[in-house]
């Protein structure tokens, strides 16, 4: 992985350090976005220029000297990789992006992500979460029960009246 890294970086003569190249190569594999982190970024004999353009934070010029962030093989200051929606600095955090512009986890859950039929809450599928789907609702495991008895429905039968998920035995206690 190292030497894939090397290789498509190698015009920019960066040096650095390889942290967490299995993580890597899983983001990869998994087609999600990554950003790597550099202390070092030289602009030896070539200007290194910040991705931001006439937005970077650094003032004029844009040139990146010392540390540094590369994302879908641009440059940008730590300063300036930032959230499309809020601005928080994205260096060295948790994010994700759409139309290729990177938001922050908490920004893109509000945004894009599917609601809980239940909390209201933003389902990001962020860490593992496990979710349950059923026509167009969407509930968080834990929200996930029987109005009438407050059962846990994971991995259970259910039946639906009109809003509202139930056991099978509250169900039929309604019918009696």
């Amino acid at each position: 992985m190292a030497s894939v890294l090397s290789d498509q970086m190698s015009g920019l003569k960066l040096q650095t350090k390889t942290v967490g190249e299995d993580r890597i190569r899983k983001a990869k594999e998994r087609n999600e976005d990554i950003a790597v982190l550099s202390m070092e970024l030289p602009g030896q004999g070539k200007p290194f220029n910040c991705s931001a353009g006439e937005d970077c934070l650094m003032g004029d010029p844009t040139v990146i000297t010392s540390g540094g962030v590369t994302y879908k093989n641009e440059p940008w200051h730590r300063e300036c990789f930032t959230c499309t929606h809020c601005q928080t600095s994205l260096a060295g955090a948790r994010f994700t992006s759409r139309d290729d512009k990177p938001y922050c986890a908490e920004c893109f859950g509000e945004l894009f992500a599917k609601r809980c039929f239940a909390c209201s809450k933003p389902i990001t599928g962020i860490g593992g979460t496990k979710f349950i789907s059923f026509e167009d609702r969407h509930w968080h495991n834990d929200c996930f029960f029987c109005a009438m008895c407050r059962t846990s429905l994971v991995g259970r039968g259910f039946i639906t009246d009109q809003d509202d998920i139930i056991c099978p035995e509250c169900a039929k206690q309604k019918l009696m």
